[in-house]
């Protein structure tokens, strides 16, 4: 059996992003993930059954995730064995997500739990069910992760981040003038060089 990697893409992504780490990992099987959860829940149906219909087919298995992607990662598969895994620019507390946009958009709870789902000006949809949801489902992620965060990053703070990685004994690189999505040639080099310096 070989080693296999599983690529989660973010929100826009797709499964096929996976091609560029495999020249990154020449021994394993490089799979991109092409799922279709648009929540927490919807991923814990979805993902566990992949997850595991990669690993009877490997002797290990790492993670690279991108964005929403890690977050449903760590919603979905905490219990499975995983030898370690790379996120870059994690959702990483959804809660706090929810309610800047909900501060953003001047919409108070007890508005949101009336109306159950709103949809903001700027064209976010808000849910009162996602958000009792990651109320009720605080993330546990026992792996051994590495977190490549960008410093121009929009959805999460580096204190945030910082906060998140020192919880769970992640490390925690920054690229100061990286966005969310990693993208431009200079800022997918640097991405390479991190995941070649910890393999």
């Amino acid at each position: 059996m070989e080693d296999a990697v599983i690529y989660i893409h973010g929100m826009g992504g797709c499964a096929e992003e996976a091609i560029h780490y495999r020249p990154l990992f020449p021994d394993c099987r490089v799979i991109g993930f092409a799922y279709q959860a648009q929540t927490p829940w919807e991923a814990k149906e979805e993902f566990p059954v992949f997850f595991d219909s990669v690993a009877h087919r490997a002797s290990s298995i790492t993670i690279i995730a991108n964005s929403i992607g890690a977050f449903f990662a760590m919603e979905a598969l905490s219990d499975r064995r995983i030898e370690k895994a790379f996120f870059l620019s994690p959702i990483v507390d959804m809660e706090k997500l929810i309610c800047d946009r909900m501060l953003r958009a001047n919409v108070t709870e007890e508005a949101l739990r009336l109306n159950g789902e709103l949809t903001t000006e700027f064209g976010d949809v808000l849910s009162w069910k996602y958000l009792c949801y990651v109320r009720e489902h605080p993330i546990c992620w026992p792996v051994p992760t590495h977190i490549l965060y960008g410093g121009k990053d929009h959805f999460t703070s580096l204190e945030t981040m910082t906060g998140f990685a020192d919880r769970i004994g992640a490390t925690l690189t920054v690229l100061e003038n990286g966005e969310h999505r990693f993208h431009t040639e200079e800022q997918m080099l640097f991405l390479d060089r991190w995941i070649a310096s910890i393999l």
